[in-house]
């Protein structure tokens, strides 16, 4: 495994640390291969329940590595582009929750890796931001799409437009953090969430995810009638028979994910 991307486990949970420390963990070609090659192994892990997404010291992930950007060519940046939204979408569509624990800095790249995961979850000292514009470009892995579907066009079109970075405070408010705590609690805060998620029936987790992240892209009327077909599908499930008979019986259940 590269020793860019650490991964550690604590039973269900999978803690992810980018390690690129020097270069406050921005995103070149090595990295962005490292974490994809991470993900890919953890989706055949069926005994996963969830998956935190930190960086290693004071940033999350400063953004994409512009040293390695300034010299390219149209087509190589396309490339580049392209390669790296492939890897945030493995990280979205992933089958299980993954939470982003942003510890720092997130910007650019950084603030579209968090906006890949399911949930963002913010130290009270970081920072998120998409300022591309300064640079003389747009986001390139997905952030003029995600922050809009995320916070509405208006706000997103703001933050894009001016490319402000905003405190975690700040990004609470716009919706951009589901949480803020304190720096020195945000991983056990973290882990301790994932663990919850991970105690839960698997199966139906993993459906909440699809259903919700599919209904983005499609009509009420639709995602209720894939919601109806989910819902019934989960009656065939072992799970499904020791989750009713645990609530019934006044104990907690043992969820096996089949």
């Amino acid at each position: 495994m590269s020793e860019l991307v650490k991964v550690t486990r604590e039973g269900a949970v999978a803690l992810v640390t980018l390690d690129r420390q020097e270069n406050l963990n921005a995103l070149d070609r090595d990295l962005l291969e490292a974490l994809d090659t991470v993900f890919r192994d953890l989706a055949r892990d069926s005994g996963l329940g969830a998956v935190v997404l930190t960086g290693a010291g004071k940033a999350f992930v400063a953004g994409a590595d512009i040293r390695a950007m300034a010299g390219m060519d149209p087509a190589e940046a396309q490339e580049f582009s392209q390669f790296g939204q492939g890897v945030f979408d493995r990280i979205a569509a992933f089958p299980r929750p993954v939470i982003a624990a942003v510890n720092g800095f997130a910007l650019g790249g950084g603030c579209e890796l968090a906006l890949a995961c399911d949930l963002r979850i913010g130290s009270d000292r970081a920072k998120l931001g998409q300022p591309e514009v300064n640079l003389g470009v747009t986001p390139g892995f997905g952030g003029t799409q995600r922050l809009a579907r995320l916070l509405g066009p208006s706000k997103a079109k703001l933050l894009l437009f001016t490319g402000e970075v905003v405190a975690a405070d700040r990004a609470l408010a716009l919706g951009m953090l589901d949480e803020v705590v304190p720096g020195d609690d945000l991983l056990a805060h973290c882990m301790a969430l994932a663990a919850r998620i991970a105690g839960k029936g698997p199966l139906a987790v993993s459906r909440c995810k699809a259903l919700v992240d599919a209904g983005l892209d499609t009509t009420l009327t639709q995602g209720q009638f894939q919601e109806a077909e989910a819902f019934a599908g989960l009656f065939a499930t072992a799970d499904q028979k020791e989750g009713m008979a645990a609530f019934l019986e006044k104990r907690p259940a043992v969820f096996r994910g089949r």
